[in-house]
């Protein structure tokens, strides 16, 4: 079985590696960090590492360098630090450079409830696209560095350039999938095989940015995690000891390292 079919995003359901939307009050976090531009902050896209993961291939060099023109200076979000707060008015979209964030929203009843991790390469802040405001916050899980590209820009960008719509509407669709993705995580799948999705999801998208699939740190806590798996923190850790019991991983405190693969992909396979 392939695990690219699990892409809930399976974890936004996505930039980062390998967060859901958290309360712009919730305790313990403080307010998004205003950061002054760098005179070395800008980067072209044409020479960025991750270029091929949100940018659209088969752009001729002159399209290249009008997108370089409207994506804005880097902006750095220390760990625990918000990139953006729900309510807050939308400008932008942001491509994860490097770092690890969660999104996360605040329940009727007040509970803060995971929607998402987002690792390097993905793109944040679509959420605010419908309602000029955003409808979750975002949280870095670890220092992070985001590229802040402009909206109204792109826009007016893609209107020129068919290729960055595409890519755009390509975003776009991903999310929806992954929304639909987790629909069926949480709708019919039992803790071990939701923690396995996210596991196999993980793995691909850290492979998909040249890093082991089979080894890596879990940046999220568990108790992000059964938020945003619909699991109680004690299900978590019992489902962890249970796949390790099994010889499926081996885990010591986040760093995870994934040793039977097969049974791993096994345990998600049986519900198709």
């Amino acid at each position: 079985m392939q695990t690219q079919e699990y892409d809930p995003q399976l974890c936004a359901v996505a930039n980062a590696r390998p967060a859901l939307r958290l309360s712009p009050a919730m305790p313990g976090f403080a307010p998004a960090q205003t950061w002054e531009p760098q005179p070395d902050a800008q980067v072209a896209c044409s020479n960025c590492n991750l270029r091929e993961l949100c940018v659209p291939a088969g752009l001729s060099r002159a399209d290249m360098d009008r997108i370089d023109e409207v994506v804005g200076p880097r902006r750095k979000v220390l760990r625990g630090r918000e990139l953006f707060h729900t309510g807050e008015r939308f400008t932008a979209l942001y491509a994860v450079r490097s770092g690890f964030f969660k999104t996360c929203v605040t329940t009727a009843d007040g509970r803060d409830q995971v929607t998402g991790f987002q690792m390097a390469g993905e793109v944040m802040g679509l959420d605010g696209i419908m309602d000029t405001q955003h409808s979750c916050s975002a949280v870095a899980l670890e220092d992070a560095e985001v590229c802040v590209m402009q909206y109204d820009r792109m826009q007016e960008l893609a209107h020129e350039v068919s290729a960055l719509q595409t890519q755009m509407h390509r975003i776009m669709s991903r999310e929806i999938v992954r929304e639909h993705g987790v629909m069926l995580l949480l709708g019919s799948m039992c803790a071990q095989e939701r923690v396995a999705a996210f596991l196999l999801n993980l793995a691909q998208r850290m492979h998909a940015r040249g890093f082991s699939r089979t080894e890596f740190i879990l940046r999220m806590t568990r108790a992000d995690l059964g938020s945003y798996l619909g699991l109680k923190l004690e299900t978590v850790s019992r489902t962890f000891s249970k796949l390790q019991d099994e010889g499926i991983v081996d885990v010591r405190w986040r760093h995870l390292r994934i040793l039977d693969m097969a049974a791993l992909e096994g345990l998600v396979g049986r519900q198709a």
